[in-house]
């Protein structure tokens, strides 16, 4: 498994890049490619949802760029 970033506490970082835009079509977070219910959560998950949600989000980038999403929207 490849590193991921760490919160100074040692906790699953947010891949949050501050591009925080709704796409209607996918209902994912043009930057972080998050859902509604996932972002807002993100603060009480455990590393294990955490970690769950970011091995989705490849195939969500993937999926927003199909849609024409600009890939510096998407990239961390």
């Amino acid at each position: 498994m490849t590193a991921v970033a760490r919160t100074p506490e040692g906790r699953v970082a947010s891949p949050c890049i501050n591009v925080c835009k709704m796409h209607e079509a996918t209902a994912l977070c043009r930057g972080c490619a998050r859902t509604i219910p996932e972002i807002a959560g993100w603060s009480k998950a455990d590393d294990d949802e955490r970690l769950r949600i970011l091995s989705l989000l490849p195939e969500r980038r993937a999926l927003l760029r199909s849609h024409g999403v600009n890939d510096m929207e998407t990239s961390a």
